[in-house]
């Protein structure tokens, strides 16, 4: 292609409203241009590195098996009210009804319509396993979109769903999509990490992230450098310190806290001591039922945990009054000691600590009286505990779980995520097989996403400098640019046609700049877009020399111009 005939709209500033990197340089390259919020239009230059990306993952998704399709992207709702999500997704989702009236939404994403079609094609374990995957457009309807291509409300998606007969087999999917998954960023010239993480409304046993730290990103990994643990803020669980306060054992005795309302407060208060020697205690609905959940008073709760751990389709925070009503005092005199979990209406139905209260004993808590607490209080002795888990936040220098190390957390951005849904929706949905037996089973279900676009962000996130865009040679739009940089030199026009079609005949994708600029804008023009490998033909010509530019490096070097094109297609194989 010809940069005179193609349609690279370039700026010389940064558009005001872009904030990340990515969006100012995709924008600023001419690769990419709004249409409204959260919804841009990928141009010529931006396609061609869409299509490069769909193709190193398609390979890969073949490569274990996986067999492509291409579903609607418009759905019925019933579906979704047989998942049971359509609720649960609440205001993310695009609803709309046809002429006739009937409710439709827009694909969030597409376990619902793929276990369809499992369910009334898959009647055999001998089916068994299958890897089914597309290409398709998902709607989000994000409430603040932002940040150019990382967060907005159409995207290609690459998911893929496998289906097994039993766990061992959805370990086997697991394992072949991680490895997959590996091998595609990887050979998109993305520095990533494997994280856990939650699952959040895709259900499920466990599921695990792909992130590229970056300060663009808007997720959290907590991350040991001794071991390479690392794990999802939502889902990171840290080692505790064990310690005793004060000398054993003591009896239980209520004091007057006068308008003390926060652990700090109590922390400087007579001989309570540090936060760590008190119980904080909040107070959560979870399906209508009233719980207690208790952590150490200088650990944060971690909402997502406990989510998780309740498996409960709304969870908030409860109110004033529901708070007053079930433990007779307010917010900040509440504990746990002599509560009695009910089934009755408006009382505590559960109990739940945190396991760093595990054998903890001469702690402080509020004692259901507004202004009074008590204190030695004996964990196992005094309160009536339901369940034990990890609910708390895991902090910034806070001990390895793993090893011992001191953990970290970083911002990072998720460019992939894999899911173990187990029988999620294949039970809720009756996709079911017969085993050899002769019993039917539920199907066991994996999900696996890649967003392309944002795929295609997070590598300029990764990748580029004051000048513009550093693209990998896997991901550029083209492999080479030929910049003919005397456009009044009859001998350099030749020769830059001459070599742009010696390359094209090569199958080398190559840019020629054609352009009658000088030289300073065309290098910029050039260094902006990213193209990994430049050739500029100039006065150096008359002696058959050309100048060979490595958009990483900056390195630049004289060579012949009958070697360039065996030098570029070595250069550009070596980088594939």
């Amino acid at each position: 292609m010809r940069w005179s005939q193609l349609f690279i709209p370039t700026l010389k500033e940064d558009p005001s409203a872009a904030e990340t990197a990515s969006h100012k340089l995709l924008m600023r390259a001419g690769y990419i241009r709004p249409l409204g919020s959260g919804i841009y239009s990928l141009l010529p230059l931006a396609q061609r590195v869409r299509l490069k990306i769909i193709n190193i993952i398609r390979e890969e998704m073949n490569a274990i098996g996986g067999q492509e399709f291409v579903l609607p992207a418009l759905h019925p709702t019933e579906l979704w009210e047989e998942s049971g999500r359509l609720s649960t997704m609440g205001d993310i989702m695009f609803r709309l009804k046809d002429r006739k009236g009937s409710d439709h939404v827009l694909g969030v994403t597409h376990e619902e319509v793929f276990t369809s079609i499992a369910r009334n094609a898959l009647n055999s374990y001998r089916q068994l396993p299958q890897i089914w995957y597309q290409f398709q457009t998902k709607f989000r309807d994000e409430l603040r979109p932002k940040s150019g291509l990382l967060r907005v409300r159409e995207f290609t998606m690459k998911d893929s769903y496998s289906f097994d007969v039993d766990s061992d087999g959805l370990d086997k999917s697991f394992a072949l999509h991680k490895a997959a998954y590996e091998k595609i960023f990887r050979r998109a010239g993305l520095q990533f990490v494997a994280v856990e993480a939650s699952s959040g409304a895709m259900g499920g046993s466990a599921s695990t992230e792909f992130m590229v730290l970056t300060e663009a990103g808007e997720d959290m990994v907590v991350l040991c450098k001794e071991c390479g643990y690392a794990a999802n803020v939502e889902k990171a669980v840290a080692a505790f310190d064990k310690y005793e306060f004060g000398n054993g054992k003591s009896e239980l005795e209520k004091f007057p806290t006068p308008g003390l309302r926060t652990v700090e407060q109590l922390a400087n208060f007579a001989d309570v001591g540090a936060a760590k020697n008190q119980i904080k205690t909040l107070v959560y609905s979870a399906d209508d039922q009233l719980v207690l959940v208790l952590l150490r008073g200088d650990h944060e709760l971690n909402t997502t945990k406990l989510m998780d751990f309740l498996g409960a389709e709304t969870v908030r925070a409860a109110e004033e009054q529901e708070i007053f009503e079930a433990m007779g005092a307010h917010a900040g005199s509440l504990g746990g000691v002599g509560v009695k979990p009910s089934a009755a209406k408006g009382k505590i139905a559960k109990i739940f600590l945190d396991c760093a209260l595990k054998d903890r004993s001469n702690m402080v808590t509020g004692a259901n009286h507004d202004d009074f607490h008590y204190k030695g209080v004996d964990i196992e002795r005094d309160i009536e505990a339901t369940a034990w888990s990890d609910f708390r936040s895991v902090k910034t220098g806070d001990a390895c779980i793993k090893c011992g190390g001191i953990l970290t957390i970083e911002k990072s951005l998720e460019i992939g995520h894999i899911f173990k849904l187990g029988t999620r929706y294949s039970t809720t949905m009756s996709a079911s097989v017969l085993i050899s037996s002769g019993e039917k089973v539920p199907i066991v279900m994996g999900s696996y996403g890649i967003g392309v676009e944002r795929l295609l962000a997070a590598a300029v996130e990764g990748s580029h400098d004051k000048k513009g865009i550093v693209w990998s040679q896997a991901l550029a739009p083209y492999d080479v640019i030929v910049n003919v940089i005397n456009g009044a030199d009859e001998e350099a026009l030749a020769a830059g046609e001459k070599l742009y079609s010696e390359l094209m005949s090569s199958g080398i994708d190559v840019l020629l700049d054609d352009r009658a600029e000088r030289p300073g804008f065309k290098f910029a023009d050039n260094d902006l877009i990213g193209v990994p490998l430049r050739i500029n033909i100039g006065k150096k010509l008359k002696n058959g020399i050309v100048e060979l530019v490595e958009r990483t490096s900056g390195k630049n070097e004289d060579i012949q111009l009958q070697n360039a094109v065996d030098l570029l297609k070595q250069k550009i194989s070596g980088a594939s």
